[in-house]
């Protein structure tokens, strides 16, 4: 198992995008950010041969980037996690601000599991999470609509 590169006691869940460093943490991010031992990475000499590379401040992130091993089985396609940040309906219910802060309240959890079934006792938060899941696996949530 992969550890933090700044704190080196947990599993990282992001990326710099600049020296590609794993870190837990908003709060590692800063002291990565603060201490100066961010060395983003450098394009290659463009008089040696071959094509230079693109520098990794350029690159798009990838799912693989947030995730740790063990999340990347049940990983969402990047062409979906657009389709969410495109949806007007997601867009709408954001705009809550007890939805925001019950984001950020599960975001912010010690126990994220124990974070999402507490939140998942608010009708907002579980109107949220169908309207992702009618867009992540619409066939699926349809069909179990037609149950009920």
């Amino acid at each position: 198992m992969q550890l933090c590169g700044v704190c080196s006691e947990h599993v990282p869940k992001y990326r710099c995008p600049a020296c590609r460093i794993r870190y837990c943490s908003v709060s590692c991010f800063k002291r990565h950010k603060d201490d100066d031992s961010c060395h983003p990475i450098k394009e290659s000499d463009p008089a040696s041969s071959g094509p230079a590379p693109v520098s990794s401040a350029e690159q798009p992130w990838i799912v693989e980037d947030l995730l740790d091993e063990d999340s990347q089985t049940d990983k969402v396609p990047l062409q979906k996690l657009q389709q969410l940040g495109d949806s007007e309906a997601l867009k709408d219910l954001l705009r809550n601000p007890h939805l925001r802060q019950l984001m950020m309240s599960v975001d912010s959890a010690g126990n994220k599991a124990s974070a999402v079934r507490d939140a998942m006792q608010e009708p907002l938060f579980v109107e949220f999470a169908d309207r992702c899941l009618q867009i992540i696996e619409p066939t699926q949530t349809e069909s179990a609509g037609d149950k009920h």
